[in-house]
């Protein structure tokens, strides 16, 4: 999926899209998704800027606005960078207080499942928008030596429970670039997976290992770290 930026000319309706796809995905969840998916847009509407990508709030500051105690904040926040829906892009030190960002592409892939409750119009838009950010970089399907595919192969394991999130999210990347993956014997909390060329697992490694490192450990929260390699 292509990440379209809330900047340039429509950037007032591009931050009221991605809003609206959090409004929708909280209002779908249980109580506690909804409170957390509200203290997020709480900290989104008051002090995030849009055209740095930057949160710069201590979580005292946090605390007042939620209105809870410190260690919720903790908690909560905790819970979002193990979400994917914020990143910490410069650790606080010294008496300074971290600067965090917008995980937008993990927010848009745990939302679209609701989109349609917004309407068809809101789906068709969210879509087209993501087509205009950019064209990914050309794309060519892999398949395993053998001429099957990962999941004709019969695996055990977390593996297929990891491909099957990676092809919900978005089939066409899946498609290509993570169905020819097969998992190979690793070490207790590594994924270990083989790549049909070195090419392939240089490419994975660089542009998708965040979505694959994701993916396991929801699907594992005991699996700590995810190898590539060729074959």
């Amino acid at each position: 999926m292509q990440v379209m930026r809330p900047v340039g000319r429509q950037a007032a309706a591009r931050k009221y899209d991605l809003l609206s796809a959090m409004m929708a995905h909280a209002l779908a969840g249980d109580p506690q998704r909804q409170r957390l998916v509200l203290r997020l847009m709480a900290l989104i509407t008051t002090r995030y800027n849009w055209q740095r990508d930057e949160l710069t709030m201590g979580q005292r500051e946090i605390a007042r606005l939620w209105c809870v105690d410190e260690r919720t904040v903790k908690r909560d926040m905790a819970r979002l960078r193990e979400a994917g829906w914020i990143v910490v892009k410069r650790q606080g030190a010294r008496g300074r207080v971290s600067v965090l960002g917008l995980g937008l592409e993990r927010i848009l892939l745990d939302t679209r499942a609701d989109w349609s409750n917004i309407g068809e119009d809101f789906t068709a838009r969210m879509g087209e928008e993501a087509q205009e950010a950019g064209d990914p970089p050309n794309v060519v399907p892999f398949r395993r030596p053998d001429g099957t595919s990962a999941e004709e192969g019969g695996q055990d394991g977390v593996w297929p429970l990891i491909r099957a999130r990676l092809r919900d999210e978005d089939p066409a990347l899946f498609d290509a670039w993570f169905a020819p993956l097969s998992s190979a014997e690793g070490q207790g909390g590594v994924l270990h997976l083989v790549a049909p060329s070195r090419f392939h697992a240089t490419y994975v490694r660089t542009h998708l290992l965040a979505r694959l490192q994701m993916a396991a450990r929801r699907s594992d929260p005991t699996l700590g770290e995810v190898r590539v390699t060729p074959g």
